[in-house]
C-alpha cells in the first residue's frame, strides 16, 4: 500500500474529528488574521481558495503514506520530489529572481517584510536579496510541498512497476497538471506574489488545477497502468 484512502472506514470517525478540527482552527485564525491586518473582503472567494489550499494540502501531508522501500529507491524518488518541488515554486511566483520589473522591485537589497495579503494567501513573509525573493504564501507552500510528497510516493511506487524512474513518473497523466496551472496563472496574472494583491480570475484556474492534481496524483491513472493506489484494507 502505497498511500492510506482518506478516512478508511476503521477510522472514519477520528480523521472526521481532525479535519474538522483543522478547518475550524483555519477559520479561527483567518478572522483573527482579518481583525489584526484590518482587511476587508470584497471577493469572499479568493478566500476560501487560499484556505483550501491549506486546508487539502494538510490534509494531503498527514494521509500519505509512501511504501516501503529500499534507500536507493527513496533517494531517487527525493531527488525527483524535490526538483519537481523546485520547478513549481518558480513558475508559481514563490522564488522570484531578478529580470524583470516586478521582480528589480523586490530584489533591490536585502530586507524582510511581511505582505497583508487575503486569509490563506497572507500573511505572506517576503525575503529579498539583490539576487532574488521569496514570496511565503502560505496556500502556496503547503500546496506545492502536498504535491511534491505525492510526487515522492508516486516515485517509490513506479520504481516497483514495470515502468520505472522518471519515466513512470512521466507516464502519470497528473504529474505535469501543477507546473501547467503556474503557468496559466502567470500568463493570466496572478501567478506572481506581486500581483497576488490584484487577485483575478488566474485563482480560480490555478485552484480548480490544483485539486484536480490532487485526485489525479492520489488514484494516478497512469499509461501502462504503473503503480495505482491500493489499499488491502478495502
Amino acid at each position: 500500500m502505497s498511500v492510506k484512502k482518506i478516512f478508511r472506514t476503521p477510522q472514519r470517525t477520528q480523521d472526521l474529528v481532525y479535519a474538522t478540527l483543522l478547518g475550524n482552527s483555519l477559520i479561527g485564525l483567518a478572522f483573527g488574521y482579518l481583525l489584526i491586518a484590518d482587511i476587508i473582503i470584497t471577493q469572499p472567494r479568493y478566500t476560501i481558495y487560499g484556505l483550501l489550499w491549506v486546508f487539502i494540502g494538510a490534509i494531503v501531508i498527514w494521509k500519505t503514506n509512501p511504501a516501503p522501500t529500499d534507500t536507493q529507491t527513496r533517494r531517487r524518488a527525493t531527488v525527483v520530489a524535490i526538483v519537481y518541488l523546485s520547478i513549481l515554486v518558480t513558475v508559481g511566483g514563490v522564488v522570484i529572481t531578478t529580470g524583470g520589473n516586478a521582480a528589480n522591485a523586490l530584489t533591490q537589497s536585502f530586507g524582510i517584510r511581511v505582505a497583508t495579503l487575503l486569509p490563506g494567501w497572507g500573511p505572506a513573509p517576503i525575503i529579498t536579496t539583490p539576487l532574488g525573493a521569496m514570496v511565503l504564501m502560505p496556500a502556496r507552500i503547503v500546496g506545492y510541498l502536498a504535491l511534491a510528497y505525492l510526487v515522492y510516493a508516486t516515485m517509490i511506487d513506479a520504481s516497483r512497476a514495470a515502468v520505472s524512474g522518471v519515466v513512470g513518473l512521466l507516464s502519470c497523466v497528473s504529474c505535469s497538471w501543477p507546473i501547467i496551472a503556474s503557468v496559466l496563472s502567470g500568463v493570466l496574472g496572478g501567478g506572481s506574489a506581486v500581483a497576488a494583491v490584484a487577485l483575478d480570475f488566474s485563482y480560480d484556474v490555478s485552484t480548480a488545477v490544483f485539486l484536480l492534481t490532487i485526485v489525479l496524483l492520489y488514484w494516478r491513472p497512469t499509461v501502462g497502468r504503473v503503480g495505482n493506489y491500493t489499499d488491502s484494507s478495502s
